[in-house]
C-alpha cells in the first residue's frame, strides 16, 4: 500500500474528487500531512469518518518512530529513529542560547567512509525518503517542546549520510519544511553540510539554493584530504574549488568550511597557510571542530596550543574563524559519532 505522503497535491485532489468529495478536502489533508505532521488518518479530525476510512483503505503511513533516546549532561539529546522497514538512523537536538538546533540524517549509513567518522563504518544501507527526513523534524520538534519549552529553530543536515548523494529527497524535504503553507521554516535557518560532492554543489547553485552551505574540507592538502576522505578521489580539491566559485557567483552567499583539527595530521601552520590560500577565490567562514575520538584510536584531538596557533594564523589572514564546541560527547551524539550497528 502506498504512503499517502508520496502523492502530490494534484494527485490527492484527483483521488478526493474521484471519491465524490469536495476538492477542498485535499487541501485539508495536505495541511495535516505537511503542516501538522500527522502520522495517522485518525488525527484528521475535520474529515468525516467515512473519508478517513476510505483513506485508510487506500493508503498508509511509512512513519518513523522514536525507538530510543539519550540525554547528555550538557542537555543535548540523541534519538534513534526506527523506520518503516526496521532500519535505524539517529538525530540530535542541541539547545543553546534560546535556540534549538536539530541535526538530521539523510541516509541510513554512509557510502563515503571518511576515516575519522564512525558512521562510515556502517557502510551504505539506503537513502531516506523525504517523508522520513520530515519525520525526523516532526518527532524531534515535539520532544524539543517537551524538553526545552521551545521548538526547533535551526536544522543542520549533518547527521548520518551525505545529503548531496540523496539530492532529490533532501531538496523535497527542504521544500516541505520551508513551504509557507507547510511547516514555514525560514531557509536561512537550514544548513546543508556536504563532503564536497561537486555535481551536487553545482546543482545547488543552479537552483539558487536558499539555505546555508557547509563543506567538510578538513585539509587543503590533496594527499592529506585523500587519506581522510576517500571521496576526494572523484571530487578533488581543484575541481571542488571551481565548483564553490561557481556556487558563490550564482548565489552570492558565504560558504562555511568545516575543519576537523587532528593532531599531527592537519593542524600545522603549513596546513593553515594552505587553507588560507585555498579560500582566496570566495568569502568563507572557517568552523573549527573538535575531534571526537572513536574506538579505533586512529586519530587524536589537536593539542590546545597547536589549535590556538592554527586559529591565530587564520585570523591574521583576516579570515572569519569560529570554534564549534563539542556537544553530547558523553552519549555519542557529537560530530562523527552517530552509528547504529544493528543496521549491518
Amino acid at each position: 500500500m502506498e504512503d499517502i505522503r508520496n502523492l502530490s497535491l494534484s494527485q490527492l485532489e484527483d483521488f478526493i474528487v474521484s471519491n465524490s468529495e469536495k476538492k477542498f478536502r485535499a487541501g485539508q489533508i495536505w495541511q495535516w500531512l505537511w503542516q501538522r505532521g500527522a502520522g495517522s488518518f485518525d488525527e484528521m479530525t475535520n474529515l468525516s469518518v467515512a473519508l478517513r476510512t476510505r483513506l485508510a483503505e487506500s493508503f498508509t503511513f511509512h512513519r518513523a518512530e522514536i525507538a530510543q533516546e539519550a540525554h547528555s549532561r550538557d542537555k543535548t539529546s540523541k534519538f534513534a529513529f526506527r523506520l518503516w522497514d526496521g532500519k535505524m538512523v539517529e538525530g540530535v537536538l542541541i539547545p543553546s542560547n534560546g535556540r534549538v538546533t536539530a541535526c538530521v540524517s539523510s541516509q541510513v549509513g554512509c557510502p563515503l567512509r571518511c576515516t575519522f567518522c564512525a558512521t562510515g563504518t556502517m557502510g551504505f544501507i539506503r537513502n531516506l525518503h523525504y517523508s522520513e527526513i520530515v519525520d525526523e523534524y516532526v518527532l524531534m520538534d515535539r520532544r524539543a517542546r517537551e524538553l526545552y519549552d521551545n521548538g526547533i529553530t535551526n536544522i543542520v543536515f549533518m547527521g548520518m549520510g551525505e545529503p548531496l548523494l540523496n539530492f532529490d529527497n533532501v531538496m523535497t524535504a527542504i521544500d516541505k519544511l520551508t513551504d509557507p503553507k507547510g511547516f514555514g521554516l525560514s531557509p536561512t535557518r537550514i544548513t546543508l553540510s556536504t563532503a564536497g560532492i561537486i555535481k551536487g554543489i553545482k546543482a545547488l547553485a543552479d537552483r539558487n539554493f536558499p539555505c546555508g552551505l557547509a563543506v567538510s574540507l578538513h585539509s587543503a592538502e590533496p594527499a592529506v584530504r585523500e587519506v581522510l576522505m576517500p571521496v576526494t578521489e572523484r571530487n578533488n580539491l581543484h575541481n571542488l574549488q571551481a565548483a564553490l566559485q561557481y556556487y558563490y557567483q550564482k548565489t552570492g552567499d558565504r560558504i562555511t568550511f568545516e575543519y576537523l583539527l587532528l593532531s599531527k595530521v592537519n593542524d600545522s601552520l603549513q596546513a593553515a597557510e594552505k587553507l588560507a590560500r585555498y579560500c582566496r577565490p570566495f568569502p568563507v567562514k572557517i568552523n573549527i571542530i573538535e575531534y571526537n575520538e572513536t574506538e579505533d584510536g586512529l586519530y587524536h584531538r589537536s593539542y590546545p596550543n597547536q589549535r590556538e596557533s592554527f586559529i591565530e594564523y587564520l585570523q591574521n589572514c583576516n579570515m572569519v574563524v569560529s570554534v564549534r564546541q563539542s556537544r553530547g560527547r558523553d552519549i555519542d551524539a557529537a560530530c562523527g559519532q552517530l552509528i547504529k550497528n544493528q543496521n549491518r
